[in-house]
């Protein structure tokens, strides 16, 4: 938008052209690069590519992320070990990339996309709890590492609910339908977050919850509150309609694209975003249960 140079990248061919085609429509220049960020050798390729075509690189937005729902135990340890592996390493290949352009320039944004998981403990995704927890010490140690250098800066972004296909490609060992909780928020709230941080970076946005509940949250009640979670979703699983155990995306990517948007939210909520509820301890239990909510139907 408004003239935005990109350099898009993703494991799948397909989703990335046609997310590419949404780029050009609204006005952008996009190239495309077929890569997994789980390939570091990949990633460091992809990023001397973009700083050639670009002619530098301004923001490195660090989007990836897998999930994978069921009870600890009964989630196979490889389907842990990737959502590990993509959503902690494949960023920190990112972030291994890009920062020497970024030291070499003097300047650069690099933004970090985490999720209310990196602040409230996931019942039924401990893998993705554990990665979103991980990530956001990795970006604090990268932020004091790089406080000398008041150009560079390390934005991180924690959504709530995000109404985008990624309930649709998690891996589900629950044995139940998967669906998200109303109120979830539009791709486009998020992107918009995302948007402003190139004009005026900060370390931290929380988009669709208070950051000070988050936090209190974390402080004032982790143990009762992933413990209530996982009792609330031993019954929904109970009570959902039945669902199939699979991996989903987390080897494969889909085969076609998905576009952006989940379209689970009604047609009103789709023109506005939706706002989370204001209570610090009603905050904090949704957040807990980010999209692993089960939907009677």
């Amino acid at each position: 938008t408004q003239g935005a140079r990109l350099v898009l990248a993703a494991r799948g061919g397909a989703g990335l052209e046609d997310t590419a085609r949404r780029c050009r429509e609204a006005g952008g220049t996009a190239h495309v690069h077929v890569a997994d960020t789980t390939d570091a050798a990949a990633v460091a390729v992809l990023a001397a590519e973009a700083n050639g075509v670009l002619g530098g690189i301004d923001l490195w937005f660090s989007c990836v992320g897998v999930g994978v729902l069921g009870r600890y135990q009964d989630v196979p340890i490889a389907d842990h070990a990737r959502v590990i592996d993509t959503n902690l390493t494949g960023h920190m290949n990112d972030a291994h990339a890009v920062l020497p352009i970024f030291l070499a320039q003097g300047r650069g944004t690099w933004v970090n996309m985490i999720s209310v998981g990196g602040y409230v403990a996931t019942p039924y995704a401990a893998a993705y709890a554990a990665s979103k927890f991980g990530l956001r010490g990795f970006s604090q140690a990268l932020r004091g590492e790089l406080s000398k250098m008041p150009r560079i800066h390390i934005c991180d972004v924690y959504p709530t609910f995000v109404d985008t296909p990624g309930v649709d490609h998690a891996g589900n060992y629950t044995g139940a339908k998967l669906s998200l909780p109303p109120g979830a928020l539009a791709p486009e709230t998020v992107a918009k977050a995302v948007v402003r941080l190139a004009r005026r970076p900060r370390n931290t946005t929380v988009v669709g919850a208070p950051a000070f509940a988050l936090e209190l949250g974390q402080f004032a009640m982790p143990n009762l509150g992933a413990a209530v979670m996982s009792g609330f979703l031993d019954v929904w699983t109970g009570k959902a309609d039945r669902g199939t155990d699979t991996p989903g995306t987390l080897f494969d990517p889909p085969a076609q694209p998905s576009g952006p948007d989940g379209g689970r939210r009604r047609p009103d909520q789709r023109r506005t975003a939706a706002i989370a509820a204001g209570a610090p301890a009603s905050v904090g239990l949704a957040a807990l249960g980010a999209w692993l909510w089960h939907r009677r139907r």
